[in-house]
């Protein structure tokens, strides 16, 4: 099994967790949800010696897509996901830099991800599940082989994504997590999008939006 490892770089006003993931092996990988600070993460990529393959998003939210289109430039690489029902909000991410003062450009990623497409991370096979509720194209990702799921605004520890937008849906995230984030297992670490990493485990038993 490929020693996976994961590095967060926290970035902008909002602590967003851009995470760098890659095979500790081949030292290839992928950086998920860089939302700005981009010399921060070109410094990390640099420190780690991890040459990153693509870029991948779990949601168009500014935060954490707001430097996809700048960091696939700089590196010559693709940008995947997140699902098309987020495509009106990478296409808005200027307007909302402007509102935010997070500077973003507009994307379009290489690829659309849709529920069972798979992402290579290094070698390393993640599996989607699409989750939306937070944002109508939300995406999770998946290893088993390693028990981690990548979850973005989904699930917190203890808390789970806002849903007091527009387009949010609170009872559809709730079933999302119930039916799809949950049952991978009570040994699964969750890596969100802010704040610290936790477990199903955990969740389940302290999480009050859960119950």
């Amino acid at each position: 099994m490929p020693e996976l490892k994961v590095a967060i770089v926290p970035v902008t006003p909002f602590q967003q967790n851009c995470s760098i993931v890659w095979d500790e092996t081949t030292k290839r990988g992928a950086v998920i949800d860089p939302g700005g600070d981009l010399p921060r993460i070109l410094a990390a990529l640099e420190e780690l010696e991890v040459t990153a393959e693509k870029i991948v998003l779990t949601h168009g939210h500014i935060d954490h897509a707001a430097g996809a289109a700048e960091l696939a430039e700089t590196l010559k690489i693709p940008v995947e996901g997140p699902h098309r029902g987020d495509k009106f909000l990478l296409d808005s991410l200027p307007a909302d830099g402007e509102r935010t003062g997070i500077p973003g450009r507009a994307v379009t990623p290489s690829r659309w991800l849709d529920e069972g497409d798979a992402v290579d991370i290094g070698g390393v096979a993640f599996e989607v599940l699409h989750v939306p509720g937070h944002t109508p194209g939300h995406i999770v990702l998946v290893n088993r082989d390693n028990r981690l799921a990548i979850v973005g605004d989904t699930l917190f520890q203890r808390s789970v994504g806002r849903t007091d937008f527009p387009y949010g849906d609170g009872p559809l995230l709730i079933k999302g997590i119930k039916e799809k984030i949950l049952p991978l297992g009570d040994a699964f670490t969750v890596l969100p999008g802010h704040g610290n990493a936790t477990n199903i485990a955990l969740e389940k038993r302290t999480n009050p939006f859960l119950r």
